[in-house]
């Protein structure tokens, strides 16, 4: 009963949600070099962008910024996609995520939510967890999770949106 009960609260985490009600959440974070920055400030030229949440401790996190890296420049060229990487690091492994990023070289935007208020009032769990928001900020989709495949789930979602608002 109890394995239902996960599975359950899994996939209702992975439905989209109602694009009517649903908004970015307001709430200041800092980006890579400590500026302070509010999440409604985040745009992307008049298109939807990307929201994902991670951690430098979470491997499928780590899995998913990293697989999309190797598509992000031909997705950018193609549609015009913007990701922004939310790092949920704390004050103890916050030390980690400058360098990983770097190493990386991933291309996207990076933001630190060291106190984890962004993910709170988006209602995030547990990383992984993407959102597409359009840009007056209403949440359009959102999954949660990794699996091999579900970047390109993304990228697919994506393309739908911007060619339905075309």
């Amino acid at each position: 009963m109890k394995k239902l009960g996960v599975l359950l609260a899994t996939i209702a985490m992975c439905l989209t949600v109602n694009a009517q009600n649903a908004k970015i959440a307001n709430v200041n974070v800092k980006d890579i070099n400590e500026k302070v920055v509010n999440t409604t400030s985040f745009s992307n030229d008049g298109k939807p962008f990307v929201v994902c949440f991670w951690a430098t401790w979470c491997h499928p996190c780590l899995e998913e910024l990293n697989t999309m890296s190797e598509s992000y420049a031909d997705w950018q060229k193609e549609t015009g996609i913007k990701i922004y990487a939310v790092s949920i690091d704390d004050t103890r492994t916050k030390s980690k995520v400058k360098p990983l990023v770097k190493s990386s070289e991933w291309g996207y935007e990076v933001i630190l939510d060291e106190n984890s208020a962004f993910k709170r009032a988006m209602g995030v769990n547990n990383p992984p967890h993407t959102f597409i928001i359009d840009a007056d900020g209403t949440i359009l989709w959102q999954h949660a999770g990794y699996s091999q495949g579900d970047e390109e789930t993304m990228i697919a979602k994506y393309k739908e949106i911007i060619k339905n608002k075309k």
